[in-house]
Order: C-alpha cells, then structure tokens, then sequence
C-alpha cells in the first residue's frame, strides 16, 4: 500500500521497476482531469482524454468516445467525486489498467452514489489516453 498527499492511498497489483509512486499518482491525476471535465461540463477536455476508438461499459450499456462526452452537451454532469482505493495494473510498456472506487453525486442531486471503475490508459504518440472504461455500481 502506498500512501499519498491528502490521505489516498493506493495499493499497487504487480510492481516493476518501471511503477513507482510517481506512476501510480500520475494515472490518478490522468483520470481526475476525466472526472474534473464532466464536474465542469468541459467536453473539449474531456474528448481531449479519450482515444478515438474509446469504449465504455456502463450499467446503462456501451459507450463510445462521443456518447461519453454529449453528456455534458448541457452542462456539468457531476457536483463532486472523490476517488477512492486506487490500484495500477501495468499491462505493458504502453498500457496501465487503473482501477478504484469512484464516490460522487450527480449534478442537480444531493444523494451520493459510488461505483467501481476500471479504466485502461494506452500511450500513443506520446500521450496518455483513455481507451477503455467499465463501471460497475457499488
């Protein structure tokens, strides 16, 4: 287990030399700039994170780049969240599986909800995208 600022704490699945503390803290500050964007209804941001070919697995079915981010066409679509019991998964050179407890409360509603999220991060040209995300409520 890895603890960070703030209180977080990340338990790291299979370490090579390659993930350090750094790595972990990096693939959570990629996915924040995902939750950040849907806290403040910016779509360019958040299509700016995903890969073209991006897929989604929702309770409410799959998901592609552009149908993750229309839900922002009117707005914010989160008033808060807080990830949660963050764990890296390196997949390859160029591929990290991040996954962690999503704690949030939709915009325009006060009741908190939570949900497991797994989100598969590839490198290509040289960035860091979202290729992949399946959410299962808690």
């Amino acid at each position: 287990m890895i603890e960070l600022d703030g209180g977080v704490s990340l338990t790291l699945i299979w370490q090579t030399a390659a993930v350090d503390e750094l790595t972990v803290k990096r693939f959570q500050d990629l996915e924040t700039v995902i939750w950040d964007a849907l806290a403040n209804g910016d779509r360019e941001a958040d299509l700016q994170m995903l890969t073209e070919d991006f897929v989604g697995v929702y309770p409410s079915g799959f998901a592609a780049r552009a149908d993750h981010a229309d839900q922002l066409l009117g707005g914010p679509s989160i008033a808060a969240f807080e990830i949660e019991e963050g764990r890296i998964l390196v997949i390859g050179a160029s591929a990290v599986m991040f996954s962690y407890r999503a704690s949030f409360v939709r915009y325009g509603l006060s009741s908190p909800e939570a949900m497991y999220v797994s989100s598969l991060w590839v490198e290509r040209d040289g960035q860091w995208r979202n290729v992949f995300s399946q959410d299962t409520p808690v």
